[in-house]
Parts: C-alpha cells; structure tokens; sequence
C-alpha cells in the first residue's frame, strides 16, 4: 500500500527527510497577490524578494487557495492520502481540499482519504506533518493512522511572535494606529491558534527579550513539560536561540527544531515573526 502526504503551504517543510519508499511528500502551494505581482508559494519561490514587495507596496495584499483540481493532481498515485491544511478560519485551502476529496473518490472509489483541518499555521502544522510521517513508517492501518493523527492534534498548540504588522494593517485586519504604535514602542505581538483555528493576541510585549519570555510563559501555562518543539521563523535566528535557551533551562532534552517559514507564513509572520508549534502533555 502506498502513501501520500499532502499539505498546502501553510506548511513550512519543503521535504520529508528519511521517507519510506512507499511514502510520497506533495506540498500544494497557495498564491500571494502583492500589489501587480503574483507569487506562488512553491519551491521556486523567492520569498526575500516577495517580502521586498510586500514593503514596497502600499495596496492591500492578499492569499488565495489552492484549487480542488490542484488537490487532485497531488492525490493521484497513492492507496492512502492524508491531508493536512490551513486553518480554515484563515482560508478556503480547508474546503478545497474536501471538494477534492469526493470528486476523487468518484473515480477512485478504493482510495482512503482523510483531511485534517490544522485550526492552525506554521510551527504547529509542521509537526503534524511530521507525525503523519512517523505512523505511516510505522506499519499502521489507515484506519489507525487517522485515529492516532486526531489524538496528537489534541496535543499540539501555536504560539506566534509578531514584531511587524504592516500586512495586517494593510488588509484593515488591525488598526492602522495601533500598527503605528507598535512599529515606534517595540511592541511585539503576542498570540496563539484558538480552539476554532483563528489568530487570538494573547499579549503586546515591549521589545524581543519580553516576547520570548511571555511566550515560554504561556507554553508552560497550556500544560507543556518538555515535549517536541517546532520554531517557524521569518529572518529572526536570534529568537529562535533565545526560545531554545528558554526550554532547555528547564528541558535540557527537548526536540527544537528551527526552520524558515514558507512563503505564506512570512507573508502573515511579516519580518521578524515567528509561527511556534509545540507538543503539550
């Protein structure tokens, strides 16, 4: 039996490593609409210059999803898919992907799929990505991969550090003063993934040294005590570090893994930002 994991780029890892010989990676790439120019979110993206005209531009700048035609070219050749998307309370990807889903099913009636709405983006949908891989390494039934995907979703948070929020203001999502105001005090904005998948500031923490430590603070709060930690981050290694520093005072085995956010992620992280999953108790 074949396998398939397929995610949309909200998703930040671009390869599986150590695959199976019977298990396949397909990212599908969400688009960004940035003023006259349209970027797609794949590995031929050149995210530095995209952020280079996301500053530059002034209009709003926007995402679209992935359509299901391009959901199903991505499903094809595998006995058992399972899906892994944005948040959608952020996107369409979620729905495109269900609609996907079935009209597949017409025409390949055998193929098991399944398809997890993240509620989340970044960091927290990398390791579900990553666990996907480990139970389907792991010789599990479909029917068991599905099961044990659910129970570690429940155990799986986003916190997110936000230093700029340019884009946010851009879109009318966040008060053009309030946008200001951050950018001049060295505000940071810290929040997490809510149980319905939507972006909810938890804290405005003046200056980096105080986001690292609200945002420890508030890992620990939701019941982490040392589990696997997954740091997306948009041009900030030095938050990362200082992350990593904090859990391993207290954790010294934790699992930190550090990687670039994709091309949406920075587009919503902005310069500076970080998307953070992590494995609670």
């Amino acid at each position: 039996m074949t396998w398939k994991i397929v995610a949309d780029s909200g998703c930040d890892l671009k390869v599986l490593q150590d695959l199976a010989e019977d298990v396949n990676f397909v990212r599908v790439p969400l688009t960004l609409q940035v003023g006259n120019q349209l970027f797609i979110d794949d590995e031929g993206l050149d995210v530095e210059h995209m952020l280079d005209v996301l500053k530059e531009t002034k209009a709003a700048a926007t995402s679209a999803c992935p359509s299901p035609d391009a959901y199903m070219k991505a499903f094809e050749g595998a006995d058992n898919i399972v899906v892994v998307t944005i948040t959608g309370g952020l996107s369409g990807s979620q729905n495109s992907a269900q609609i996907a889903k079935e009209m597949y099913l017409e025409d390949h009636p055998n193929t098991n799929i399944h398809v997890i709405d993240s509620l989340s983006a970044g960091g927290e949908m990398d390791l579900l990505v990553q666990k996907i891989q480990e139970l389907t390494e792991a010789g599990l039934s479909f029917d068991d991969v599905v099961s044990q995907i659910k129970d570690y979703q429940e155990k799986t948070k986003l916190i997110f550090v936000l230093a700029k929020v340019d884009n946010l203001v851009k879109n009318g999502r966040l008060n053009k003063v309030l946008g200001k105001v951050i950018g001049l005090l060295n505000i940071r904005m810290v929040g997490k993934a809510s149980a319905e998948g939507k972006l909810e500031l938890l804290h405005k923490a003046k200056g980096q040294k105080k986001s690292v430590s609200t945002s420890y603070q508030e890992m620990v709060k939701a019941g982490y005590q040392g589990g696997r930690v997954l740091i997306a981050h948009c041009h900030n290694a030095a938050i990362c570090q200082q992350l990593e520093e904090a859990i391993k005072k207290d954790y010294p085995t934790a699992d930190v893994q550090i990687v670039p956010t994709s091309g949406l992620c920075s587009f919503y992280a902005e310069e500076g930002g970080i998307l953070m999953g992590y494995e609670i108790q």
